[in-house]
């Protein structure tokens, strides 16, 4: 039986390895313990994980900065697929969203994940073109 949960920081080791074994995902330092728990504790009650069996099976980050919501390492174990989890998980953030007042969500796909563009494409997710990503260390 499959259980959606608000994602705490008893969820990391599962959720970083579900990560690494996602094709497609980038990790970075941004991923570590410390700064998944900060991103949590300002974005109380958006990040949701799905267990089968006590694993984590899926998971989606999600933020916002007061006019935009975000979505972060949406994931679901392919052995897991196909079962709408992932529009569950990202159901329950934008619910979290529109309850805080935010109207509008972006998410990221690296360039050459044909699985991610595949899937947020049939889900109704509208790519812009027009918009440039540019990035810095700080």
């Amino acid at each position: 039986m499959y259980t959606l949960s608000e994602m705490t920081m008893e969820d990391y080791d599962g959720a970083y390895r579900l990560w690494q074994n996602t094709e497609g995902m980038g990790l970075s330092s941004a991923d570590s313990r410390e700064a998944i728990a900060a991103y949590l504790r300002r974005n109380e009650g958006l990040s949701y994980v799905c267990k089968y069996g006590g694993e984590i099976v899926g998971t989606v980050l999600c933020g916002h900065d007061g006019r935009r919501g975000f979505l972060y390492h949406a994931a679901v174990a392919e052995s897991h697929r196909g079962r709408s989890l992932a529009g569950q998980l990202v159901s329950l953030s934008l619910a979290g969203l529109r309850e805080q007042g935010i109207e509008k969500c972006h998410l990221m796909v690296i360039k050459d994940n044909e699985i991610g563009k595949q899937f947020w494409a049939r889900a109704g997710w509208k790519r812009r073109d027009q918009i440039l990503l540019y990035s810095q260390d700080t």
